[in-house]
C-alpha cells in the first residue's frame, strides 16, 4: 500500500488510472475505456466523499470534488479489473516554470520526509507551445531538487523515486503506482454461471472469470434440511466478496434436497457424487440459457477429488452443450488457498458449514466412471426425475448480491 512511502496523504485530491491489456485494443479501446469508467463510477459509489470520473487523451483520472477517505477510496479501486495501477496526484496551476520548480520540490518534501534516496525527473509536455520541452523539464527540475535537498542522487535506471510531471490543461505531479488488479473491465468479455458452492475453490474461479471481464451470475444448490441457513448465507457472503471484484451478482438458489434423496435412493451408491454432479450442470445449464449466459464456470482441478478426476469431468461435461470453463484446473491447492486469502473468501470458506455436495458422499466412489454405466444407472430416476428437476427450477430463489 502507498502508506508505507507516501507520509502525506491529505495533499492528494486526483488519481491518474493505468491500464494495461486495454492499451492494445486498437480501434475498440474506447469501449473498453468507457466500461472501465463505469465500473470506477460502480466502485466509487459506496465510498465517502463526491468523485468526478473522466477520460481524455487515453488517460482516466479521478477527481476528488468534496472531502473523502483516502484509504477506502484506494481500497475501492484497487478492486476494479482493469485497472492497472493507480497514481495518487495533485494539480498545480500553469504560473510559468518558476513556479512549477517551487510545487515540485515543495511536493517532494511533503511526501518523502526521509530524502535519502535517489530519483528521476519523468517528464511530459502535452501542450507542445509549453516553452521547455521534455527533456528540458527533467534537467532543470533535476537540478532543482538537487540544490534543495543534496542528499538525494539521480539514477535513471533504477530510482527509488521516479518523479512524473505532466503538463496539460494544468500539470500533474505524481511519483507513486498503487498496483491494481488487472485484467479487463466487467461486462467486456460476456457472461458466465458460476456454480458456487461454500468452498474455498469455487468463489476463486468466480473471481478469475470476472478478472476477464466477464459478467458472473451464479448457482447455488441448497439442500435442506441437511444443509442448514448459515451454509446458504457463508455461499451468499462468498458471493458478496467475489462481487466487490465482479459487480452485482444474481445468486440462484435451487432446492436440491428431494433430486438427492431420490438419486440416493436409485443409483449405486459409488456413483452418487457424479451423478448428482451432472444433474447440477442439467440445471445450471437451464438458468444459464434462460439467463443468457454464454458458458458455465466451476471450480474443479484435475485429481483434487474423486470428481475430479479427466474421466469424472469427461462423464460430468457430457451432459452439458455449453462450454464448461475451469480456469483453475492446473492449479494446486496452495495456488488456490494464496488468490482466496488475497481476494478475502478464505476465511469464510472454512466456516465448518456442511455443503450440499458433502452430505451424500459415498464412502468409496468411483474415480474412473463409464460413461455407458453412468447413463443406464440414471435411467433407474426415469419415473421421477424430470418432475423433481422441474420443480427445483420453478422454485428457485434468486437473491442480488452486492459488493460487501
Amino acid at each position: 500500500m502507498i502508506c508505507g512511502k507516501v507520509q502525506v496523504i491529505g495533499m492528494f485530491t486526483a488519481f491518474l488510472i493505468k491500464y494495461a491489456e486495454i492499451g492494445v485494443k486498437g480501434k475498440n479501446r474506447y469501449l473498453f475505456e468507457d466500461a472501465l469508467v463505469r465500473q470506477i463510477k460502480y466502485a466509487l459509489k459506496r465510498c465517502d466523499g463526491e468523485f468526478a470520473v473522466r477520460k481524455t487523451d487515453g488517460r482516466i483520472y479521478v477527481d476528488a470534488i468534496s472531502d473523502f477517505d483516502y484509504e477506502e477510496t484506494v481500497a475501492a479501486l484497487g478492486r476494479v479489473f482493469g485497472i492497472s495501477g493507480i497514481c495518487p496526484m495533485v494539480y498545480v496551476e500553469d504560473e510559468g516554470f518558476e513556479k512549477l520548480g517551487q510545487d515540485v520540490v515543495a511536493y517532494i518534501g511533503r511526501v518523502y520526509p526521509d530524502r535519502n534516496k535517489s530519483f528521476k525527473v519523468s517528464a511530459r509536455r502535452a501542450r507542445k507551445n509549453y516553452p521547455l520541452n521534455s527533456m528540458e523539464m527533467n534537467a532543470e527540475l533535476g537540478g532543482l531538487i538537487l540544490d534543495a535537498y543534496p542528499e538525494m542522487r539521480v539514477d535513471v535506471h533504477k530510482p527509488d523515486i521516479l518523479l512524473s510531471v505532466e503538463v496539460r490543461d494544468k500539470v500533474y505531479i505524481y511519483s507513486e503506482t498503487i498496483p491494481g488488479p488487472g485484467g479487463m473491465p466487467a461486462g467486456t468479455g460476456g457472461k458466465g454461471m458460476l456454480l458456487l458452492s461454500g468452498g474455498i475453490d469455487s468463489p476463486v474461479a468466480g473471481w478469475m472469470i470476472a478478472k476477464r471481464g466477464v459478467w458472473i451470475d451464479a448457482v447455488y444448490f441448497h439442500a435442506p434440511p441437511y444443509t442448514s441457513e448459515r451454509a446458504k448465507q457463508k455461499v451468499i457472503d462468498l458471493a458478496g466478496k467475489v462481487s466487490a471484484y465482479a459487480g452485482p451478482i444474481r445468486l440462484h438458489v435451487i432446492n436440491f434436497t428431494d433430486i438427492q434423496l431420490y438419486i440416493y435412493e436409485k443409483c449405486p451408491h459409488d456413483e452418487l457424487t457424479i451423478i448428482m454432479r451432472r444433474y447440477m450442470m442439467r440445471i445450471a445449464e437451464r438458468i444459464a440459457r434462460a439467463t443468457e449466459c454464454l458458458g458455465l464456470i466451476t471450480g474443479e482441478s484435475i485429481g483434487q477429488v474423486a470428481s475430479q478426476t479427466m474421466q469424472s469431468l469427461m462423464a460430468t461435461d457430457e451432459v452439458c452443450e455449453m462450454p464448461v470453463y475451469r480456469p483453475l484446473i492446473g492449479f494446486d491447492k496452495m495456488d488456490i488457498v494464496e488468490i482466496a486469502e488475497k481476494i478475502d473468501t478464505y476465511e469464510t470458506s472454512i466456516q465448518p458449514y456442511e455443503d450440499c455436495c458433502t452430505i451424500f458422499v459415498a464412502r468409496h466412489p468411483v474415480t474412473k466412471p463409464n460413461l455407458n454405466i453412468i447413463r443406464r444407472h440414471e435411467h433407474n430416476l426415469d419415473e421421477k426425475i424430470d418432475e423433481l428437476v422441474q420443480t427445483a427450477l420453478e422454485t428457485e430463489e434468486v437473491i442480488t448480491v452486492s459488493q460487501a
